[in-house]
């Protein structure tokens, strides 16, 4: 594998790596599994703490770094640090992709919070539409904390449709403020399905299967063509060879990705004085599902930005925890907003070249705040027009 051992990389500058499975993975979730007839979901797409974890081990493996030694924080790596003390290395986007017949390489993307599909009576799509930020009607009272609520306008009653995954033209369009056609939308049945397969426990000491320690556990079969782009700054990652990714360590193949990304219009949404912020990662915030940064009358206050916080589209918040390989133990479980959050913002002060170096840093106030998790790429996410 080739890389940059440049120490002093541009940060501005983003590396598309395809990552495309060679076996079926195990994408664990984080729930507990392994005891007598538990059950173990995948997660799909994972974490992007799992793409992290994959391409800096490749990278310490191909410069021969003593991997204990480094573990153990007495070798420093020049592009990624130590565990405690992360380098350069970043990772800036990470979601499912397709390869396209011409070599290119196609984010897809679940439905962010403010978009919903609705099935026909046979249950195919039949449309997309929108949310759409709504003051309340008078005498109405509720617990929201923000002055408007994410209403779906309908003039007909719709079934919504899940299991479905934008294409990279459809989340072009949403970007823009427009609604997709349907033709944008995939299914999830397109992309991979599901392989039940039955665990064994093992007994260390006896260096034998242990007795009544049967479990099962959810593999993840990609179809042909499908796989995950990552993105990655502070230094060049491999451009070729083979990752451990998943649990188990299951064989991908990682590439060089010809990925033209989104452009979003920044000197209009400026124009407009508003805008929508649109979680790409999971958002990791001290004060839950609200973005960093807002004070108690609800303004928006980041370095060269302020805006008024209106309204805001959240899942249930989810978990994220993992496998601290350095320490050998459970990372701490920490509650996120989920991928596909939006939030709305009105009064927008800010210039356009502000708003993209925002976008690049991703949500972090300041660069030691939980340096670890900002490496394996959480807090992501883009501006888009409302």
């Amino acid at each position: 594998m080739s890389t940059s051992m440049n120490p002093n990389p541009n940060p501005n500058v983003v590396h598309h790596r395809f990552i495309e499975p060679l076996d079926v993975l195990f994408l664990r979730g984080n729930k507990l599994f392994g005891d007598a007839g538990s059950y173990g979901e995948s997660l799909v797409p994972p974490w992007p703490s799992v793409a992290a974890g994959a391409l800096r081990s490749a990278m310490l493996a191909r410069d021969g770094v003593d991997l204990a030694a480094f573990a153990q924080g007495r070798v420093t790596h020049p592009l990624l640090g130590t565990p405690a003390a992360p380098g350069a290395f970043a990772v800036a986007g990470f979601t499912l992709a397709r390869r396209l017949a011409d070599g290119r390489v196609e984010s897809l993307h679940p439905l962010p919070a403010d978009l919903v599909a609705l099935a026909d009576e046979k249950g195919a799509a039949q449309r997309l539409q929108r949310l759409v930020p709504t003051a309340p009607a008078a005498g109405l009272a509720s617990s929201a904390a923000l002055p408007l609520w994410p209403v779906l306008p309908q003039g007909e009653r719709g079934k919504p449709l899940g299991g479905v995954w934008l294409t990279q033209a459809g989340w072009a369009e949403h970007l823009a403020g427009r609604t997709p056609a349907v033709n944008h939308l995939l299914k999830t049945s397109d992309l991979w399905s599901l392989d039940e397969r039955v665990g064994v426990g093992l007994d260390a000491e006896r260096r034998r299967a242990a007795d009544g320690q049967l479990f099962t556990v959810q593999a993840v079969a990609l179809r042909d063509g499908i796989g995950f782009l990552a993105s990655v700054t502070g230094c060049e990652p491999p451009s070729h060879g083979v990752l451990r990714l998943g649990g188990d360590g299951r064989g991908a193949a990682v590439r060089v990705a010809r990925h033209p990304p989104v452009a979003v219009d920044l000197a209009a949404i400026c124009k407009a004085r508003r805008a929508r912020v649109l979680l790409t990662t999971p958002g990791l915030f001290a004060e839950g599902w609200r973005l960093p940064g807002t004070d108690a009358d609800l303004r928006l206050r980041w370095p060269g930005l302020s805006a008024r916080l209106v309204c805001a589209a959240v899942a249930r918040a989810d978990v994220v925890s993992g496998w601290d390989l350095a320490q050998r133990a459970p990372k701490p479980a920490e509650r996120v907003a989920p991928t596909g959050s939006v939030y709305w913002l009105d009064d927008l002060e800010a210039t356009p070249e502000t708003l993209g170096k925002l976008a690049e840093q991703g949500l972090w106030m300041h660069d030691s705040h939980n340096a670890q998790r900002r490496a394996e790429g959480f807090n992501r996410y883009t501006f888009a027009a409302w």
